[in-house]
This record gives C-alpha cells, structure tokens and sequence, in this order.
C-alpha cells in the first residue's frame, strides 16, 4: 500500500500555529515587569508571540507573557500592529489633544524578531497626536487624540509605504481623549477609549456599536468573534504593568471578557 506522507507533514508544520491560537484565548495572561509609563497597545503574531508597548518601552513576550526581549523607545510609543513579521507603532513627539495641533507623528517600524529598528514614517495629517493603528484590507489606519468637546472621530489612512490617503470622519459622539486603540477583524474596527467607551466601527466607516467598556489600553483579535481585551496595573512603588483576558464579541454585549478578571499580586506602597 503506498503511504501518504504530505498530510501528516503538513499537519506537523501547522500544528504550532493552531496550538498558539487555541492557548492564547484560554486564559488571562500578564505581561511580565513593571515599566515607567503605563500600557498603550497590544498585538500578536497569530503564532508565538505578543507585542505590548508601554509608553516608553516596547516589549515582546511569549503567549504566557514571559519577556522575551525588550527596548527603550523615545517619545509616546502608542498602539501598534503586527504585519508580516514587522512592528508598526504610532509615536507622537509633540502635543496631544491640542486644538491648534501640534503634534509630531512618525510610525517606527520595528523588526517583530529582535526588535531592531527599521524605518521611520513620518505622518504630519494625524492633527492632535496619533495614538495607535492598524492594518485591514489593503491600508494602515491611524487613529488618535481629540480636544474636549468633539462629538466625531477621525481615521487617517495610509498605504504600505506611508502615502497619505485620506481622512474619514465617524459620528461617534464624544470619547474622552479621542480613540486610544484599535483592531481590526478584517471587516469591523473595534475601537478602545478612556471614560468607557468600546466603538464599533464597519471598514467604510459607519458606527454600529458603542458600549461602557474601558478598553484604552489596547485590544486584539484572534480569529471569529474571539477577542482579547486589556487591563492595566499600577503600583506606586513598582511601576506599571498590564494584561489580557479573553472576550468574544456579541451584538448585545460588545466585546465580552468569558471570565472574571484575576488581579496579580502586586506590592504595597510602605508607610
């Protein structure tokens, strides 16, 4: 009888990555350390490994949050996304959620595998201070800060090499600060903001959701309505630090954590 070889060969290259993306949204992770600055934004691999930027440090770990490998960075490193086994992070060097502007945008684009810095973008359109992004069907979205009072959103859109395409304005009502993080499912962008507010937005920019859902410090998707949305830990003494839990996405609900959060031990100030 003659035996089929590829079949199990194909299995075993693609076994990995289906084990990664089972474990990832089976249970709460935390990202090892404490940092300076607090949690901005999160992104994985889709295989081994979850991307977390805080503020002033960008760090890689394992799907159980073990660092891997980690970097000073300058200025406001907000969210980021993962494409193609590279890093993209939005950095504001200057003001954020200044009506007359004056911010200083670039994208930094990282080496997913060491880190390595490779290229810098810079993106002047993002007017009060570009805070995170994302890529989905064919084009990076950037989105960001909001002077107090402004009752719509702005989504800026650039090509793969950082050519301005357009802005796109979503009748969101008001979120404190503007948008803080996003994601994409490949047809909806799921939108993180302080002062609790989760938006749901379709790829041509129609608001279908909001929810009271504290979601700022960064959101990603795994796969169908399996999410894994952010908590952040502060300590007076140590620092910062964050998380994810799972949650899966519904009509009613918005994106829902599926179990109940476990806060880690952290240190007590002394008196």
């Amino acid at each position: 009888m003659k035996k089929h070889h590829l079949p199990i060969l194909l299995l075993g290259l693609l076994l990995p990555a289906f084990c990664s993306a089972a474990g990832l949204g089976d249970s709460q992770v935390t990202c090892e350390g404490r940092y300076p600055g607090h949690l901005q934004g999160v992104d994985w691999d889709r295989q081994q490994s979850i991307y977390w930027a805080f503020t002033s440090v960008l760090v890689k770990t394992d799907l159980e949050g073990a660092v891997v490998r980690k970097i000073e960075v300058p200025g406001h490193h907000g969210d980021l996304c993962f494409r193609r086994g590279r890093i993209y992070v939005a950095v504001n060097f200057g003001s954020f959620n200044d009506p007359e502007g004056n911010a200083k945008n670039e994208v930094f684009v990282y080496d997913a595998g060491s880190l390595e810095l490779l290229s810098r973008h810079e993106i002047p359109q993002v007017k009060h201070g570009a805070g995170g992004m994302t890529w989905q069907k064919g084009r990076f979205i950037v989105i960001g800060g909001l002077p107090e009072g402004y009752e719509e959103n702005y989504f800026y859109e650039y090509d793969r090499d950082f050519n301005f395409l357009g802005r796109k304005i979503v009748q969101s009502g008001y979120s404190r600060l503007g948008i803080q993080a996003i994601t994409s499912s490949g047809r909806v962008l799921w939108c993180g903001c302080y002062g609790k507010a989760l938006l749901r937005v379709t790829d041509d920019y129609q608001m279908t959701g909001r929810w009271e859902l504290d979601y700022g410090y960064g959101l990603l998707h795994l796969g169908g309505k399996k999410y894994m949305v952010t908590f952040g830990l502060h300590d007076e003494e140590t620092g910062h630090g964050g998380g994810l839990q799972p949650a899966v996405a519904s009509e009613e609900g918005g994106l829902e954590p599926t179990m109940g959060f476990l806060a880690p031990p952290m240190r007590k100030r002394r008196r």
